[in-house]
């Protein structure tokens, strides 16, 4: 093993503790808003941002790209962008604000990104993300990760995956997470390339026994806690998307089932209590309801009054002098000792 192999294990020792579970970053969704929200659900998952492209950083608002609830911890900035000089600047000054980790985004397929050729096309040049992850371990403080597909196009995954992996690796990256999904660049929506593709975990597995010493994390189509837990058999952390923030209820658990919590019951009212004291400092700063409430929308599938509550937050917590009341009303909605066969879906 390289020197710089060596490096990253024994970084991944030191702070990727396996098995880790985490909330995939979801341009649109995994704002400071949606993150809090999260953490207050689990204590441990590692939270990740929405993909903020480095010449935002640089050029853009930094204090509202950046900054977060210190309650939100662990959790990790992820950047996009493929000019290594320029993801070292924004390395540099997202430092300040004590982000636990940094990822690099190799794997959003949105003709946007596409367009700033990174994301997903750069699994085409591995050797420009091993230029990017050297720029910015040289200044980072904290772990430089890489979040990636398995391919792209008409790419073998068998030969593009371990190449980049290689690189990646002997520039320093600290740990890899694979969507375990091709991205077809051309003919696909972003939503088609989260669907389509077929998922091929099996290759994630192979990679990890390629490269036992390297913190390997999978992603993709992962909807239960259940298939978290059967993925860790094979690999060291588990993340899930769309899953966790549609009925983020599942975070429930988290601590219990990953992280050697002992079980209990959701406290539901404590969890209401405080995302009405931090709607209250959110509104008092000139935020509205509403950046809060639509990430809430989702919790209580599956009980009775899940309607009811939805439509509160969905309707009453968009009015222009919405306050926390709102929420307090939704939860008042929620038969919490109902059973999920007594929902009116």
């Amino acid at each position: 093993m390289t020197t710089a192999k060596t490096a990253a294990a024994e970084t991944n020792q030191r702070y990727f503790k396996a098995p880790v579970f985490a909330v995939a970053p979801m341009i649109d969704w995994t704002d400071r808003h949606c993150r809090y929200f999260h953490r207050q659900i689990s204590r441990n998952a590692l939270l990740y941002t929405e993909m903020v492209v480095a010449d935002a950083i640089i050029h853009g608002p930094r204090e509202r790209l950046l900054s977060f609830d210190t309650a939100e911890h662990p959790v990790a900035l992820q950047l996009g962008g493929s000019d290594p000089a320029k993801l070292a600047e924004a390395v540099r000054i997202a430092e300040p604000y004590g982000y636990d980790e940094i990822n690099l985004n190799v794997g959003c397929p949105s003709d946007r990104v596409q367009s700033g050729t990174f994301g997903a096309c750069l699994m085409q040049t591995p050797e420009t993300v091993a230029e990017c992850i050297a720029a910015m371990k040289k200044v980072a403080k904290v772990p430089v990760t890489v979040k990636c597909r398995i391919g792209v196009d008409e790419q073998d995954p068998e030969v593009a995956l371990p190449s980049l992996m290689t690189q990646v690796l002997e520039a320093g990256a600290d740990a890899i997470w694979i969507h375990a999904r091709k991205a077809w660049l051309k003919g696909l929506s972003p939503k088609e390339n989260r669907e389509i593709p077929p998922l091929d975990y099996e290759i994630v597995y192979r990679m990890k026994a390629r490269f036992p010493h390297v913190f390997i994390g999978i992603n993709g189509g992962i909807q239960t806690l259940d298939e978290a837990e059967s993925h860790l058999a094979h690999v060291d952390g588990v993340m899930l998307g769309r899953a966790a923030y549609q009925n983020a209820a599942i975070l429930a658990d988290v601590d219990h089932r990953f992280f050697g919590a002992a079980a209990a019951e959701p406290d539901w009212n404590a969890l209401r209590d405080r995302m009405i004291a931090y709607a209250q400092r959110h509104i008092a700063s000139g935020g509205r309801l509403q950046h809060i409430a639509r990430h809430m929308v989702g919790l209580f599938t599956g009980l009775p009054g899940a309607r009811r509550y939805r439509q509160i937050l969905s309707t009453d917590a968009a009015k222009p002098n919405a306050g926390p009341e709102v929420i307090a009303a939704a939860f008042a909605a929620v038969d919490f000792a109902g059973t999920a066969e007594a929902v009116s879906a």
